[in-house]
């Protein structure tokens, strides 16, 4: 045993110094490189926290925690805080400080502000839902069933309080036109749905069918520009969420 230690010992003396050094600074790089491939990994899945859970048939979302959206699109959802400093059209950041968290997000330009600015559809309006503007929140349901979709949105005018919901890239009916007309200029829970008979909206008719337990994505999507979103919350019974 002793004479194999020795012979070891020998082999590595009688080995060239920089021979010994390039193979320990081999090793050492060959983790640094590990290191970073691990990282390049993790920043490209995006967003590794466990998904929004549903519990006792009640969730709330604050509208800024949407996954990625197209950023192609005619019209984009903005996350509007303090910091936020774009020069878009119909964009006025006097609403974040009342806001949940301090930041909601908005839907961008606005050019429909009145009745008198041009309706354009497929551009600043869309009464057809899953069209222009989509986002995605992924929820894991523990209770599948009807749940009441509520919205927490910010009116200052009567072109932008509209929006649908719809759930797994389907747009039922039940989750079209979401409409608030009551309360303007402060942020306002709503769970209406517009029909030609009632433009301000009838109760009790937004709503998703949850089929079963799991991951199911939750998606919005635009009616009119200048929407401002602040938080959403889905309920297995008909009441509107505590601030």
């Amino acid at each position: 045993m002793r004479q194999k230690t020795n012979q070891l010992s020998k082999n590595y003396i009688n080995k060239p110094m920089h021979t010994a050094y390039m193979h320990k600074s081999r090793s050492y790089m060959e983790r640094i490189i590990g290191l970073l491939v691990m990282i390049v990994v993790a920043s490209s899945c995006g967003n590794t926290e466990p998904p929004l859970r549903e519990k006792d048939g009640f969730i709330m979302v604050e509208a800024e925690n949407f996954e990625s959206p197209d950023t192609s699109d005619v019209r984009r959802w903005y996350v509007i805080d303090s910091t936020f400093s774009k020069n878009i059209q119909g964009f006025n950041n006097n609403y974040y400080s009342s806001s949940s968290k301090g930041k909601y997000i908005m839907l961008l330009p606005d050019t429909r502000v009145t009745h008198d600015d041009t309706l354009v559809a497929g551009l600043n309006f869309s009464n057809e839902p899953g069209k222009i503007a989509i986002i995605d929140y992924p929820i894991y349901f523990e209770n599948p069933g009807k749940y009441y979709v509520w919205v927490s949105a910010y009116s200052s005018g009567t072109e932008d309080n509209g929006i649908h919901v719809g759930i797994n890239g389907q747009w039922p009916e039940s989750g079209a036109r979401m409409q608030w007309c009551k309360n303007k200029n402060q942020w306002t829970w709503e769970s209406k749905q517009r029909t030609d008979e009632q433009h301000c909206g009838v109760e009790r008719q937004i709503y998703l069918d949850i089929p079963t337990k799991g991951l199911h994505t939750i998606s919005f999507s635009m009616r009119e520009d200048g929407f401002r979103f602040d938080r959403f919350a889905l309920s297995k019974e008909y009441k509107k969420p505590e601030n």
